[in-house]
């Protein structure tokens, strides 16, 4: 089965990937930036968005769903940007199809095995999945009970949607997002590194990427550099889009 995708642009490829309980819809501040310079291809991984669902939520399959996408579309290679779960794949994708691969752009994550930390999230989710909410503004009521920031809310509130009989729920897979969540942080399973350029975009104020991680990544990415964006956390496109679409075109432009 192929994702859901939207392409704009023209020019060479470039791939954006999602994190977590997001969609295509996350990554469009960078879409619109690169689109003037580039055919960017926005898509919806599985279990997420309007792409398929499916009982297994894992790296290795996740990058290949993105590999059969390219092949559908004729894009022998791509420039790859991913941010968190989003950024995983990308570098799953790099690790076991390198040659499919021009340069990789991570966001906000590294390889290593990540700690948990959705556990009042899935909880405020179940929670609205559970109840029989007919419009957003009670499912924000719900959701404010565990997760205090109102932007988290706002974030996760643009996949509740109606679906075709007009009942509110959430579009991504809920059930199989808890379920298969420990595959979701696991470290990535490499045989080999990319020699890729890639680069590492982090959050000043985010813990995802540490300094103990540095082994681990240039182990696996030898040719990658990084980029600290001062005043953002985890959502730096978000907080900080004029700052990481430069960063990411700067990089992207370069020989």
């Amino acid at each position: 089965m192929l994702l859901n995708y939207q392409q704009s642009g023209q020019g060479s490829h470039v791939v954006l990937i999602h994190g977590l309980f997001g969609s295509l819809e996350n990554l469009n501040v960078i879409a619109k930036a690169l689109s003037e310079n580039y055919t960017v291809t926005n898509i919806d991984l599985r279990n997420h968005g309007k792409s398929f669902h499916s009982d297994s939520m894992n790296y290795t399959v996740m990058a290949a769903d993105v590999l059969e996408l390219l092949n559908h579309l004729n894009i022998n290679k791509a420039h790859i940007v991913g941010h968190s779960m989003g950024g995983k794949v990308a570098m799953q994708l790099a690790l076991s199809y390198p040659e499919r691969v021009e340069k990789l752009v991570v966001m906000d994550i590294s390889p290593v095995a990540n700690k948990p930390r959705h556990s009042a999230i899935f909880k405020g989710l179940n929670d609205v999945a559970n109840s029989a909410v007919t419009d957003r503004k009670a499912a924000d009521e719900i959701l404010a009970k565990q997760i205090p920031e109102l932007g988290v809310r706002q974030f996760l509130l643009k996949s509740f949607a109606k679906n075709e009989q007009g009942q509110y729920q959430w579009r991504f897979n809920l059930a199989v997002l808890d379920q298969q969540y420990e595959n979701i942080l696991a470290q990535l399973d490499e045989n080999d590194s990319c020699l890729c350029d890639t680069l590492f975009i982090k959050g000043n104020d985010s813990d995802y990427i540490l300094a103990e991680h540095r082994p681990v990544i240039m182990a696996l990415f030898p040719n990658s550099k990084a980029k600290i964006i001062h005043g953002a956390g985890h959502w730096l496109h978000a907080q900080k889009p004029l700052a990481v679409n430069k960063a990411i075109s700067d990089f992207l432009a370069s020989n």
